[in-house]
């Protein structure tokens, strides 16, 4: 994907696709939804982090940097493949607009596990070849994935800093020997993610070939209770009983005056460094496996980052330290080539954040819904954008666009009105038609503001624990409409097929 030329996009995370299955997935929603973004003229369709869910259900704290999240694996092609029945749904069903967590979760296990079973009796000699070549071909992360859920499951959820201490230090031995106590459910957890793979790349083959690009989101920080972490433990700030002596998280600032203490360990840069930041190599070479193009979250970590002392319950009480900036990036880079990374330059964005992401040759971020609290010069402004930007009217962590309206301050609202001439019902749009208008090369705006939907209909509020990460549409909430002139704004706009406009002949 070439990110100088004009794009437009949606995002829209796979888990609020429609389905029967309680939640999005990697099914026929997924490629419907692909159809829908070639109507409308759009060219990319950027997801939220497709790892692993971790506590309170967040894609941004997962038990793997490299593994796909098992929830995102569809069950129908499991069907055709003749190694699941076609599900039974619960009695009272999923909720179709919601993500439960609580009932989803172990019900789309238990189908993964039956398929997985069915895969093992009744595949051909070609698919377990298949499955052979592929578990080989992935070792260097998946040997470690997969022995870690099958201890995680052996011991009822509890972290790995509390299994036997031959297991949680990796004594060849233990290991070994729970590799062959285990080997059933190491199979499965192989299998679920080999699923993951195959079915990730038929959709990005499928939207690649009708012009859609796949954006993905990298996050900077691993989880504590994550197979990477308990895999190197001598890569993260960790004390002799593999507690982290810091953690990550960002200063006080207008969205949270205690700051956001995330908790995830922070990494020994050196150690990386030290061995040429292959696991950091490894990690993006997966990522493209997955995506054209990703973002990158929390990029001012990689110049600077907020060090937490552990024993501080918020992140008021922290310092700034020193990452390793462009050598990351130029060892990455050597490795694999020119990199299509956008970095979320958002936050307290320094000199030496701007010099390395210019340095790096990478995009920043603009969001429109921050851009009305200043006064004309506020570099959120379409007219102050240059071209090597990603304008967004909103991110995932951002109320709707109506909602961001209905609760902005009234200073704020006068003057977006003043500078979109739009009010409560064509809020959205002219958002929209803003961000579109402007000299960004790519445009994204979430699926809810391409809707007009409320503050209710909001993915993340940072800060909070709770009813995150749920959101899901159907398709009786988009209708013909917002597609149509979705199409219009970009066509004119030089970001889509100009067929789209409909012009009469000269």
């Amino acid at each position: 994907m070439n990110l100088e030329q004009r794009s437009s996009g949606v995002l829209l995370h796979i888990t609020s696709l429609p389905g029967p299955h309680g939640m999005g997935d990697f099914g026929p929603a997924a490629f419907h939804f692909v159809n829908w973004l070639v109507s409308a003229g759009q060219s990319v369709w950027q997801w939220l982090p497709t790892t692993p869910i971790g506590p309170c259900d967040s894609p941004y704290q997962s038990v793997s940097a490299f593994a796909g999240s098992p929830m995102m694996v569809a069950l129908e092609p499991l069907v055709q493949s003749g190694w699941l029945a076609p599900p039974v749904l619960p009695a009272d069903g999923f909720e179709a607009q919601r993500v439960d967590y609580a009932r989803v979760v172990p019900w789309r296990l238990d189908q993964l596990r039956a398929a997985c079973s069915g895969f093992m009796a009744r595949a051909s000699v070609v698919q377990r070849d298949e499955f052979a070549s592929w578990c080989k071909q992935e070792q260097h992360w998946l040997d470690d994935y997969s022995l870690f859920m099958a201890l995680e499951t052996a011991h009822g959820g509890q972290p790995w800093w509390d299994w036997d201490e031959p297991l949680r230090r990796r004594d060849p031995a233990a290991l070994n020997a729970v590799r062959l106590e285990h080997a059933q459910e190491i199979d499965f957890w192989n299998f679920v993610q080999w699923c993951f793979d195959l079915q990730a790349a038929s959709l990005k083959s499928y939207a690649n070939a009708r012009g859609v690009f796949i954006m993905g989101d990298l996050p900077i920080f691993v989880a504590h209770h994550s197979a990477d972490c308990w895999a190197r433990p001598d890569f993260y700030l960790l004390d002799d009983a593999f507690q982290p002596t810091v953690v990550a998280g960002v200063p006080p600032d207008e969205m949270g005056p205690e700051g956001q203490r995330w908790g995830n360990p922070l990494y020994r840069w050196d150690r990386m460094a030290a061995e040429d930041f292959a696991w950091w190599t490894a990690r993006v070479r997966r990522a493209l496996a997955q995506a054209n193009v990703f973002r990158i979250d929390h990029f001012r970590g990689f110049a600077g980052y907020w060090e937490i002392p552990a024993s501080c319950p918020t992140a008021m009480e922290g310092s700034w330290v020193p990452a390793p900036g462009k050598a990351l990036f130029a060892a990455i880079a050597s490795a694999l080539g020119p990199l299509p990374i956008i970095a979320e330059d958002l936050g307290l964005i320094t000199p030496d954040v701007i010099e390395l992401r210019d340095g790096c040759g990478f995009p920043g971020m603009k969001i429109l819904q921050f851009a009305f609290g200043g006064d004309g010069s506020h570099e959120f402004l379409p007219h102050n954008y240059g071209p090597h930007c990603v304008v967004y009217t909103g991110t995932h962590d951002n109320e709707t666009a109506r909602g961001w309206w209905a609760h902005a301050k009234p200073r704020e609202r006068a003057f977006a009105g003043a500078y979109l001439a739009a009010g409560d019902e064509d809020l959205h749009w002219a958002m929209i038609r803003a961000a579109s208008n402007s000299v960004a090369n790519m445009a994204v705006f979430p699926l809810q503001d391409v809707l007009g939907l409320d503050a209710s209909h909001r993915m993340n509020l940072p800060g909070s624990t709770e009813g995150n990460w749920a959101w899901r549409f159907d398709w009786r909430m988009v209708g013909n409409e917002p597609g149509r002139v979705l199409g219009l704004i970009t066509a004119a706009s030089g970001r889509g097929p100009i067929e789209l406009l409909h012009l009469p002949n000269a």
